[in-house]
């Protein structure tokens, strides 16, 4: 049995997906003929509550669209240390857009509005950056999948009202975050200027992220994608995907959570595991008590035919989706409890 809990983006399309996919129908996305495509769009920008959505191949370049959309080079974001955009986008925010981020030290990839009120650059001393931005993540993968408080972020939106910041969300695995908090799509869509989504993780397609937001601030995405070498043709066939995905893949999220948890409860049950992130969605963090070990510890697994990721630092992940069957969880829980280091 080969069983890879990595990362949610290892799924493959389930036959339903791959039927939607080849009976799509088709054309030229740069001309915006594609009419799937449209369809994806308009259903995701509904969704949210805003009048616009462009899908992208990445979610990278979805995310480097939004900051580059919000400001100017020599400008600056706010984002928690363990960001996205900041550790796994290449450098991007400074390539691509010419700014900078300001780290703020949050708490397992969160941080509060006290946070950002004292991470803003006086607007008026020309030495230090401009400020127009803050990021968060929900879910926030370096967090261990833990899901931010929405009563916080809505008063980071104030704190952005009244300093005239952008607000945006990289929401790679927000669906995760809306089945664990019972929240909907347009509680988001209602605080943040710009939100991108992930269909390949929690959701199982091949390729794809959207990017939905603002008129004002979404009338030149289309432009930035082309720039960032995004036009597609027909693309079609993949947004098919997505809108399989959210008919069919959403709600069974919650099983992929409570296989985590059930992970969760037996790390913490195991001598030579030093610390469990809180559990709260798909993602698994953990430190073994030796770190030293950590090679003999995959090698482990990978003699069971069980591959696990590490995040440096000591820290390893382990990530629940939908191809992990309950008989594969199962059989890693029970290789899990008889690991002898």
């Amino acid at each position: 049995m080969k069983i890879d809990l990595r990362s949610d983006t290892v799924t493959k399309p389930t036959e339903g997906m791959l039927d939607a996919m080849m009976s799509a129908k088709v054309g030229d996305d740069v001309y915006k003929e594609d009419e799937t495509v449209n369809a994806l769009e308009e259903r995701l920008a509904k969704l949210f509550g805003k009048p616009k959505a462009l899908f992208f191949p990445t979610g990278t370049m979805a995310n480097q669209t939004a900051i580059k959309l919000h400001t100017n080079p020599g400008d600056q974001i706010i984002c928690d240390k363990d960001a996205h955009i900041y550790h796994y986008e290449g450098g991007g925010v400074s390539f691509n857009s010419g700014v900078s981020c300001k780290l703020v030290a949050g708490n397992r990839g969160m941080f509060t509005a006290e946070d950002v009120l004292d991470a803003i650059n006086p607007p008026d001393f020309y030495h230090s950056p401009l400020t127009k931005l803050v990021e968060v993540e929900n879910t926030a993968n370096r967090g261990g999948g833990s899901c931010w408080d929405f009563e916080e972020l809505q008063k980071i939106r104030t704190v952005c009202d009244d300093n005239q910041l952008g607000f945006h969300l990289d929401g790679a695995r927000l669906w995760n975050a809306l089945v664990a908090k019972n929240e909907t799509a347009k509680d988001y869509g209602g605080i943040f200027d710009t939100i991108s989504v992930c269909l390949s993780k929690g959701l199982g397609c091949p390729v794809g992220s959207v990017l939905i937001g603002d008129e004002h601030i979404m009338q030149n995405a289309i432009r930035i994608r082309k720039i960032l070498g995004g036009g597609m043709r027909q693309v079609g066939y993949l947004a098919a995907a997505g809108l399989y995905a959210l008919d069919n893949h959403v709600a069974r999220l919650a099983e992929d959570h409570e296989k985590a948890k059930e992970i969760e409860t037996v790390l913490k049950s195991l001598s030579f595991i030093n610390k469990v992130e809180p559990v709260e969605t798909n993602i698994i963090i953990f430190e073994l008590a030796e770190k030293k070990k950590e090679h003999a510890f995959f090698n482990h697994f990978e003699e069971k035919g069980i591959r696990l990721s590490s995040m440096g630092s000591g820290k390893l992940r382990i990530v629940t989706h939908l191809d992990y069957t309950d008989a594969m969880h199962d059989y890693f829980l029970t290789v899990l409890r008889n690991v002898k280091l």
